[in-house]
Parts: C-alpha cells; structure tokens; sequence
C-alpha cells in the first residue's frame, strides 16, 4: 500500500476539509429555506408544533407587526386581543363601543381566520394584512363569534400568540337561544324561505324534552366551549363579559374592559345615549351624526309560549352551575 507524502496529506486536508464543509452548509442551508417555505404554504398547525416552534413563530410575528407600512407610522400588526364570543350575545356592540377608545383600533370584518382552514392556510401574514393600521401604543383587536365554538381555534390562537388577551361576552342561555332563533328567522324572510316554530326546534318532536341537536342550543351550553380555552390558556387571559349587562350598563362592563386591556378610562361616555325603540344604547357623536347598531340588531323577540321558556330555563341550570364553578364567577341567571 502506497502511503502519501505528509506535504501531499496536508495539501489534501487544507483543499478538501473546507469544500466538505461548504457542501455541508449549503445543504443545511436549503433544508432551512425549503421549511420556510413549507410554512408557508402548508397549515400552521400541522407544522408548527412544540413550544420552540411557538415562540419563534410569536418572535417572527412582533417583527412583521412592527414593519412600517406608511400612514404617519401606522402599521398593521396582528391583534393583541380578540373577542371570541359568544354569537348574538353583544359582540358587535361592545366592538363598537370600544372603537371610540383612543388607544385601540377594531377590525370591522370578522375574520374567521382561526376556525377556516382555507383562510388559515394563507398564514399569519394574510391575517395580519387585513387588520386596521394602528401606531405602536395601539391595541389591535378582531371580532369573531365563531372562534368559541370551534375545536381548532384555541390552539391556532395561542399558536399565533400566547400571550393574546380574549374576552367572551355570555347572555342568560335561553335569551340567547331565542336571539339566535329569532336572527335566523328573519334571514330566511328575507329570502322568501321558510322556518320551523321555535318550539318544534327547541324540543323533540316526540319527547318534548330539550333538543340537544339544535344548534341554538348546543351554543348555548358554554361550558362545553369554555373548557377548550381553559385547557389552553389562563384564566386571567380571560375576559368574561355580562352581555345583558352591557345593554343595561354598557359604562361600567367597558371600563372593566380597559382595565383589563391595561389602557386608561378615555372614552367619552356622554355620547352614549339609551334609544327606547332600539332597546340599546347608541352613540351621538356630533349634533348631526348618530350611529346605532344595524336593523338586524335588537329586533323584537317571536312570542313563545313561556312553557317551553320555562323547560329551557330549568335545563339550562346544572350547565350554568358547571359554567360559574368553571370561570369563578356569578351571573343572575335562573
């Protein structure tokens, strides 16, 4: 066996060492760009998983909010909080209330970002570029009902930031199944369609207990829902929102809002007036301008017979004790 020079062996260590090396890192290097890329044309949530994942994700997100797209230093930065819930229970009031608070800044679309899985296969930047520009000091917020009863959310949520603050906004169950019914009804008047009486829905047909296959219902049972977030998240990330008492009260359920937001009491509440017709407080913003809620909001209840109102009532007492021992917290619902 032929033995190489010691020259020869250095020349070859100095020459090839380094081009194995290079080759190593180009390598490396393409794996790297090929996952970005993954990222981002594949769903976060089967991507990014595991909490090292999760907080380069929440770094890569604070360095894109903070990118300046024009408007006097605005940007578009991903929501800090989000208004998860609950359908027809006050969500789109409370947004509008909170828009007039100097330091926050509301999207006016629901997105449904986190529980669409064509949406949420845009990613994180598709999200972001459809928030309101806002300036640094600002707290985005997105409004969307459909994210508390959604199986996917919570975890995409916390995915995007852990640190997101959710407020969830909670009727008495009964009301809030008989609003849900009562928007319904009158989309499918609107289209000519026809819908069954409350009642033929609510109870089954041949037993005439509570239909637990009705939608309305199902909502209704929060504490189902709660318990995926509470898996999740912490319950001083939480909000939790009497939505009969904002319509009662809508001061002092918002400024329990900004204190939990951490910005301070600068909504002027003389603009909020109480409108007999509309049954809910507006906004008079000038001495020629008002703004209310739309023609869909506070509509007049169908009358139901207060038997089945009643049946509702009692099964809906167990989940409502499950809810309150779950959120530490009491509402006066019977």
């Amino acid at each position: 066996m032929k033995i190489l020079p010691v020259r020869k062996v250095r020349l070859w260590t100095s020459t090839c060492l380094p081009l194995c090396f290079f080759f190593y890192i180009a390598v490396y290097c393409n794996s790297a760009i090929w996952s970005s890329l993954s990222i981002n044309t594949h769903p976060l949530d089967n991507i990014l998983t595991g909490s090292g994942f999760r907080k380069l994700l929440e770094e890569r997100s604070r360095l894109s909010s903070n990118v300046s797209h024009g408007g006097g230093g605005k940007s578009r930065r991903l929501p800090s909080c989000i208004i998860i819930g609950v359908r027809k229970c006050g969500t789109r009031a409370l947004l509008e209330f909170l828009s007039l608070h100097p330091d926050i800044v509301t999207a006016d679309e629901e997105m449904h970002f986190f529980n669409n899985d064509d949406r949420y296969r845009q990613g994180l930047e598709w999200y972001r570029q459809r928030m309101p520009p806002s300036r640094s000091h600002q707290i985005t917020i997105e409004k969307t009902p459909g994210y508390f009863i959604s199986s996917m959310a919570p975890s995409r949520v916390h995915r995007m930031n852990s640190s997101v603050k959710l407020i969830v906004l909670l009727r008495h169950p009964t009301v809030r199944t008989v609003s849900d019914y009562t928007q319904i009804y009158f989309n499918k008047l609107g289209k000519n369609e026809s819908l069954d009486a409350f009642e033929d829905l609510v109870l089954d047909r041949e037993s005439k207990a509570v239909n637990l296959r009705y939608k309305a219902v199902q909502i209704s049972i929060y504490h189902h829902y709660f318990r995926r977030w509470l898996d999740i998240f912490p319950r001083q990330q939480i909000h939790v929102v009497d939505g009969d008492h904002l319509i009662l009260d809508p001061v002092s359920e918002i400024r329990s809002i900004e204190d939990f937001l951490g910005v301070p009491h600068h909504i002027d509440y003389s603009i909020l007036y109480f409108n007999s017709t509309r049954g809910f407080y507006c906004m008079r913003l000038n001495a020629t301008y008002e703004r209310c809620l739309g023609a869909s909001k506070g509509r007049k209840h169908p009358d139901i017979d207060q038997t089945v109102i009643r049946k509702l009532n009692r099964f809906f007492v167990p989940h409502n004790k499950q809810l309150f021992n779950m959120l530490h917290v009491q509402f006066p619902w019977t």
